[in-house]
């Protein structure tokens, strides 16, 4: 363990402060990842590299100290991707109603309950923009505040305009293109969500999600983009979706963590903030 921590200082040692940007980018942008909650503080470049009880734990050197994966961590990441893997399923079991016949016995089963499918898949994305891991504090809070639009305009959708016409929400936008604006905001926060993940890990799927998503939603919306299209997208989506979701947990857990010791410096007071980088910064001068 001493050897491992020692030569987790000195590789800490000779990086130059200045390449910290290359460094933080762990997950290939600077904004990859958002603090989780953590039991430790790097005031004295402590992270909580290695447990007594652990002799395999995996030490990671970030650009303001050693640190490793912790059980929370982890419990946090699975909760991460359950909640993509909830959204994702709720939308493919909700839309394959589009493709499959009015008597066919799934259809019958699904298409009564299209708005509880929604509430899950809703639920389930706002779980995972509660613990999406993102540097940039104001871009995790952007996401999350389109998530709340998009919830209460989905019920001011639900109470105002689809049951006063006796139908239920995701019906109402079906065959109202107009009530888009309504729930649009909430398909903002997951085109957000997959723009960051295709970025950050080089995702194809999560990359292409970008565009599909808000090309159905406005091509809905306008009107101007006919039901053969609209059904393809859809497709499209369903399968990207699916794919996306389950491909998140191929990933290590690091992936979805980041660069741990960043987080743990912007939990730091800015007394602590400021003799931490002048710490650093006489260890890479000498």
């Amino acid at each position: 363990m001493a050897s491992q921590l020692l030569s987790a200082a000195i590789i800490f040692t000779l990086h130059p402060l200045s390449n910290r940007t290359n460094t933080v980018i762990n997950s290939k942008l600077p904004w990859s990842s958002s603090p989780p909650r953590l039991p430790i503080r790097l005031g004295s470049f402590k992270c909580k590299a290695q447990s007594s009880s652990s002799q395999s734990q995996t030490v990671y050197q970030g650009i303001y100290g050693p640190w490793s994966v912790d059980s929370s961590d982890v419990k946090e990441v699975i909760l991460y991707r359950s909640g993509l893997v909830t959204a994702a399923a709720s939308f493919v079991i909700a839309a394959s109603t589009a493709f499959l016949p009015d008597t066919f016995l799934a259809t019958e089963i699904v298409k009564p309950n299209l708005d509880y499918f929604y509430a899950i898949g809703a639920g389930g994305l706002g779980l995972a923009l509660i613990l999406i891991h993102i540097y940039v504090t104001e871009i995790k809070r952007t996401l999350q505040a389109f998530w709340g639009l998009g919830v209460v305009g989905s019920l001011a959708a639900y109470i105002c305009l689809a049951q006063p016409a006796g139908e239920g929400l995701v019906q109402y936008v079906v065959d109202n293109p107009i009530a888009v604006w309504f729930v649009g905001p909430l398909f903002a926060a997951l085109t957000g969500l997959v723009f960051k993940e295709g970025l950050c890990y080089g995702k194809l799927e999560a990359g292409i999600l970008t565009f599909i998503i808000p090309t159905v939603l406005l091509g809905h919306l306008s009107g101007l983009m006919d039901d053969g299209v609209k059904l393809s997208l859809l497709g499209s989506w369903m399968a990207l979706f699916v794919l996306f979701a389950g491909r998140k947990f191929t990933q290590p857990i690091k992936d979805d963590i980041g660069d741990k010791s960043v987080f743990i410096f912007k939990s730091l007071p800015e007394d602590e903030k400021k003799a931490l980088v002048e710490k650093l910064e006489q260890q890479n001068s000498s």
